[in-house]
């Protein structure tokens, strides 16, 4: 057993602002997932997978999201491993407990078949593939990051991670990070980084003052400090991923 960096997702991963906006993407089934897709303004070959945290794809604070990264040149794909059945629908902190215990494992075997759905559709000569996770969606990152699956991957307030994903991890990486964070704390943080600094990794770390983990899903946007946080760290991906895909 490797010791945990990120924990399971807990009470703060539950609490947030809904955000308002009209989506522009749609729904269809990709392998057997129902899929967010957002396209982007003109055709492309770089695809960004989109690993969401317990609300789910289909939470309109996350299809924003996946729209913005769409208008910066991106097909972004996003599937609700949850099939519906996301946060959203539980309201006791006993009943989300116990959907986080039972959700993770069903998730993770959905997705191979998804993955392979994916590249049978966009996959093209010198497609690029990036993926970013948040919270729950952090060790899909880590684990298509290691494999050779993409390009470059991303995190924002991870969950689920465990010293051997940094152990393995074989590809560039961006670390979007709250300076407060219950389930990816400052000292598992920095255990991450010595870890990559003595692979000789490539990675960035991003760190907000002032915010907490889910910032850059479920900020309040009302609060300056809170929206600059959570467009700088999407400012911030687009960024990474240009890099490792232009």
């Amino acid at each position: 057993m490797f010791p945990t960096l990120a924990s399971a997702p807990g009470g703060c991963c539950f609490t947030g602002v809904k955000h308002t906006g009209t989506p522009v993407g749609r729904v269809e089934d990709l392998g057997g997932i129902p899929t967010y897709i957002s396209d982007p303004p003109a055709p492309a070959k770089k695809v960004i997978l989109f690993l969401a945290d317990v609300w789910g794809p289909l939470f309109v604070n996350n299809k924003l999201i996946q729209d913005y990264f769409a208008s910066c040149g991106y097909i972004v794909l996003g599937p609700d491993y949850f099939f519906g059945d996301s946060i959203m629908n539980y309201s006791s902190v006993r009943d989300r407990q116990a959907w986080v215990h039972n959700s993770r494992n069903p998730a993770i075997d959905a997705f191979p078949a998804w993955l392979d759905a994916v590249k049978e559709k966009y996959g093209r000569e010198n497609t690029k593939y990036c993926a970013v996770g948040y919270c729950f969606g952090a060790s899909f990152v880590m684990d298509l990051s290691s494999d050779g699956s993409v390009v470059a991957g991303a995190l924002a307030h991870p969950a689920f991670l465990d010293e051997s994903h940094f152990e393995k991890l074989d590809g560039p990486l961006l670390l979007s990070c709250a300076e407060e964070d219950q389930p990816f704390p400052l000292a598992s943080r920095r255990r991450a980084e010595d870890i990559m600094v003595a692979r000789k990794c490539t990675y960035h770390f991003q760190v907000f003052s002032g915010v907490k983990h889910g910032f850059a899903v479920r900020c309040d946007a009302t609060i300056d400090t809170e929206r600059w946080a959570k467009e700088e760290s999407a400012r911030g991906v687009v960024s990474w991923f240009d890099r490792f895909t232009a």
